[in-house]
C-alpha cells in the first residue's frame, strides 16, 4: 500500500480513508460488475471504506438510463460498436484509451448527503488538477461538467443507492476523439469536444493520473491509500 499525503497529512489521521485502485486499460463491462460489486458490499456494510477506481476503457458507447437513441448517429443493430445503457444519469458519451476515467464509491453519508454538491465536487476535482498545467477549467451554468476555452473536457454522470456513489467522470487527456462524431455527446449539440492534449501537446496521462489522485484527496478531503 501507498499513501498519498494531502496537505501534509499522514497515516493515522482524522481524514476519512479512501483506497485508490489505480488500473490501466479495462473493459468495461467487467469495471461495471466491480462498481456494482463494490456498492453492494457497502449497502451491506456501510462500514467499508470508501475506494475510488481510476482507469481508462476500449472504445466503448454508455447512455444513461433516460438517455435518448435520437443522440446515437448509428444504428447499434448494424454496427459492431460496443454499447451500454446503463443507470447513472445523463445521455449518450464514448469512452476510449487516452480518456482518464474515475469512479469514486463513496459513502456520502461521510460528506454530504447532497447529489448536486457531489457533482459540483467532481467538476473541482478536474479544475483543481488541470490548474496545475496552466488550464483554466470552467462550468456552465444549468450544464455537468468542465470546459476549457468552449471544448467539453470532462463528463461526469453518477449514480447513487442509499447515497453510495457509483459511475463518476471522464477526462478526455490524448485520445482518439473521432468515436464522438458518431454521437451527440451528452446531448449538447452547440458545444465541442476537446481534450487536454489540445492545448498541451507534450501532456503525460500518466501525470495526469496523478495529478487528479491528488486534487481528489484535497477536494473530499481524504486521505488515499494505493492499492494493488
Amino acid at each position: 500500500m501507498t499513501f498519498l499525503k494531502v496537505n501534509g497529512l499522514t497515516p493515522g489521521s482524522q481524514h476519512r480513508r479512501c483506497f485508490l485502485d489505480n488500473r490501466g486499460l479495462v473493459p468495461y463491462s467487467e469495471a461495471l460488475e466491480d462498481q456494482r460489486s463494490l456498492v453492494a458490499q457497502r449497502i451491506k456494510d456501510p462500514n467499508l471504506e470508501d475506494i475510488f477506481l481510476l482507469l481508462e476503457h476500449p472504445p466503448v458507447y454508455t447512455l444513461g438510463t433516460g438517455a435518448s437513441l435520437d443522440f446515437l448517429k448509428f444504428d447499434p443493430a448494424q454496427t459492431g460498436w460496443e454499447v451500454h445503457r446503463i443507470e447513472r444519469g445523463g445521455e449518450v458519451t464514448y469512452h476510449c484509451p487516452g480518456q482518464l476515467v474515475g469512479y469514486p464509491i463513496l459513502n456520502l453519508r461521510h460528506y454530504r448527503q447532497d447529489l448536486h454538491w457531489y457533482l459540483r465536487q467532481l467538476e473541482e476535482v478536474i479544475i483543481q488538477a488541470i490548474a496545475t498545467y496552466g488550464l483554466k477549467g470552467d462550468r456552465v451554468p444549468g450544464l455537468t461538467g468542465v470546459w476549457v476555452e468552449g471544448y467539453k473536457v470532462a463528463a461526469i454522470g453518477i449514480k447513487a443507492s442509499r447515497w453510495i456513489t457509483m459511475h463518476g467522470f471522464a477526462l478526455n487527456v490524448c485520445p482518439d476523439l473521432t468515436g464522438f462524431k458518431h454521437i451527440v455527446p451528452c446531448g449538447i449539440a452547440d458545444k465541442p469536444v476537446g481534450s487536454l492534449v489540445q492545448f498541451l501537446p507534450d501532456i503525460n496521462l500518466e501525470r495526469v493520473r496523478q495529478d487528479i489522485a491528488t486534487a481528489f484527496a484535497e477536494v473530499f478531503q481524504v486521505e488515499l491509500i494505493e492499492i494493488s
